[in-house]
């Protein structure tokens, strides 16, 4: 880790002349990198946080239009030839638990947005981490503890009727009730669902409250991850972690040159001799070859749950659907948009939604992690009009304020008090008030 510290920090030196302030076009975060910190502005990085919420919201509920339409035509459940870009705008098929019914949500394979009059639903892409940040601020604590998620978990998911948890999260949750603590609840000796995506879903935001910094943003997430996560998908989930700490850097360059640099340096978490290495090597071969993203897909499809090449042996375990639900082919899919999307907040969605398997979780990754780069009027500006930003969190969860609706503002300003614990506890850094910045150590205090 020391090593990968190390790296980062030449990385922004080198890319940041002393005293030099970065700025993007869209009202991006504001950096000045001087030999040991970084300066951030908290009133620039609230509106990227805001961009994170709305480009998360609209990501999300557009691949919950395809959400397992497309999964391969593996064991009982055979969905046909997988979407290209040229169904995009076209009717949507029906998932295969839509028993013959398209989505409700759009006709058609398109973008979903909510007007100013309407209300952002919460979804499994969205509300753990909304619950994570909550309960940080309310404990005033940098780091959750085992019993404060247990906690948080009993009181804010619903434990009967719909709650919106599958395989490894409700797994945990039964845990939970048993008595069990994080991060046992992951232990595979406890939670068969372990090798399942649920952590992707639930810990990407960690990396936005430590700014620049993805060792400590590591730390923030490693008892979150470990609540549902072990082996192949704990890497997956540090790197969308690692991703989204590293997106505050270099905002004088393109989206595309940042996106593919914070790639290559995230990959770094990922360990060689594991699955998620192999996929994101052999998935950045291919986009680098230049054959279009679906040629790409169909080629992950047949090498890693048709042929169950390099340790990716999902398909011999008979899961239903084929482990449509697994962090691994979910973190090839997600690879795709990634590398193909170049950086595109647009074409980054439409390709996550149109990939396959479990679409609604790479697009909403991507879409958060895109959205924070640009904030929220690069999100406004891609699509040239303007969103609710009201967000109703009791969609899916229960006993929050003011009815559970609450605002990306407020969001914001809640993520903005995080990270100030963050900056002071975690990585020893302090705020100047009076210039309303973040002073960022590049080193944290031995």
């Amino acid at each position: 880790m020391k090593i990968f510290v190390k790296i980062v920090c030449c990385l922004i030196i080198l890319s940041s002349c002393k005293n030099q302030i970065n700025k993007n076009g869209d009202k991006g975060v504001s950096t000045s990198a001087q030999k040991d910190h970084l300066l951030f502005s908290r009133e620039a990085y609230a509106n990227q946080l805001y961009g994170f919420w709305l480009g998360q919201c609209i990501a999300n509920w557009t691949g919950l239009v395809t959400e397992m339409d497309k999964i391969g035509n593996i064991g009982e459940i055979k969905t046909g030839d997988f979407y290209t870009r040229e169904d995009w705008g076209k009717p949507d098929q029906p998932s295969i638990w839509g028993e013959g019914v398209p989505s409700d949500l759009s006709e058609t394979i398109d973008f979903v947005f909510m007007d100013e009059d309407e209300i952002w639903g919460a979804d499994d892409d969205t509300d753990i981490e909304y619950m994570y940040q909550y309960l940080m601020l309310v404990n005033s604590t940098s780091r959750l503890t085992p019993e404060q998620i247990r906690d948080g978990w009993e009181k804010h998911i619903k434990k009967e009727e719909e709650n919106y948890l599958w395989v490894s999260n409700q797994r945990a949750f039964d845990l939970m009730a048993e008595g069990v603590l994080p991060p046992e609840t992951g232990n595979p000796m406890n939670n068969e669902h372990y090798e399942m995506i649920d952590a992707q879903l639930t810990t990407e935001i960690f990396g936005l409250l430590a700014p620049a910094r993805p060792d400590v943003a590591s730390k923030l997430a490693h008892l979150p991850i470990q609540t549902t996560a072990r082996k192949e998908a704990e890497y997956i989930s540090k790197f969308y972690v690692t991703m989204y700490a590293l997106a505050s850097l270099n905002a004088g360059k393109t989206l595309s040159d940042r996106i593919h640099a914070m790639a290559k340096e995230a990959r770094k978490v990922l360990p060689d001799s594991t699955y998620p290495a192999k996929m994101f090597d052999y998935t950045r071969a291919l986009y680098e070859s230049g054959i279009p993203w679906e040629q790409t897909r169909d080629s992950i499809y047949f090498k890693y749950q048709v042929n169950q090449e390099e340790g990716y042996n999902i398909t011999s375990k008979n899961l239903y659907c084929n482990g449509c639900f697994a962090a691994g082919i979910n973190f090839a899919s997600s690879l795709i948009s990634l590398f193909y999307g170049e950086g595109d907040l647009k074409e980054t969605i439409k390709i996550g939604t149109l990939a396959g398997w479990d679409s609604d979780n790479p697009t909403a990754t991507w879409g958060g992690l895109i959205g924070f780069m640009i904030g929220k009027d690069g999100v406004e500006k891609a699509f040239n009009r303007s969103f609710s930003n009201r967000f109703n969190i009791h969609r899916t969860r229960q006993n929050f304020p003011n009815n559970g609706i609450d605002t990306f503002e407020n969001m914001a300003q809640t993520g903005i008090k995080v990270i100030d614990l963050v900056v002071k506890e975690e990585m020893g850094g302090s705020i100047d008030r009076e210039k309303n910045t973040w002073i960022i150590p590049l080193h944290s205090p031995i």
